[in-house]
């Protein structure tokens, strides 16, 4: 009988760590230290396919019989690309930007089966509205330092939840990993959640 294949999760965020925990896969973490490059000029959806397809290359030359995930979210907004913020000024940027407004939220994923080379990635995008803000509410936010290193300056599963009215589609893509779109793609890899 083959050894049953390990599952490898590029990344280091502690997020994705908890949804794909919700599956109960057993996985271990190699988050690499790939450098997504937001300024490459491909479409929004390309490009997440890309920056995660490269993170997942860089982990998968290090293990045999292993299937590793990796991922990459980014906001959407008109002509405007954002990933983390990493100052209160870029936070305060994204936040006012996005105010009042819908964006969408992309996340790429790639699964590559590092004995076969078999390789699956995807894009998935949900829509969140924001409620209105007032200049105080923006600045009370930034001061609780969760808009720090989450994509768009925001965190929908922590206090980020009230500033956002609605969605449209998945909630989970929106923290970080889409978990349905990625439960489908694990079958073609032979691994079934349920």
């Amino acid at each position: 009988m083959p050894e049953k294949r390990k599952i490898i999760l590029a990344s280091a965020s502690p997020r994705r760590k908890e949804i794909l925990k919700l599956t109960g896969l057993k996985f271990s973490i190699d988050a690499g230290d790939y450098e997504e490059d937001m300024e490459l000029r491909l479409k929004p959806h390309q490009l997440a396919r890309f920056l995660s397809s490269e993170k997942a290359k860089t982990i998968a030359v290090k293990y045999t019989n292993a299937l590793v995930i990796a991922a990459d979210t980014f906001i959407a907004f008109k002509d405007h690309l954002m990933g983390k913020p990493h100052t209160r000024e870029e936070a305060r940027r994204m936040l006012t930007l996005l105010n009042g407004k819908a964006h969408s939220v992309i996340t790429g994923f790639t699964i590559i089966d590092t004995d076969t080379k078999k390789k699956l990635s995807r894009a998935v995008e949900t829509k969140v509205y924001f409620r209105k803000m007032t200049a105080r509410e923006i600045e009370a936010y930034i001061k609780t330092g969760e808009p720090l290193d989450k994509a768009g300056a925001y965190a929908i599963q922590g206090l980020g939840a009230i500033i956002v009215k609605k969605i449209e589609g998945d909630y989970f893509n929106v923290v970080g990993l889409p978990l349905v779109s990625l439960i489908e793609a694990l079958k073609k890899f032979g691994v079934s959640v349920l």
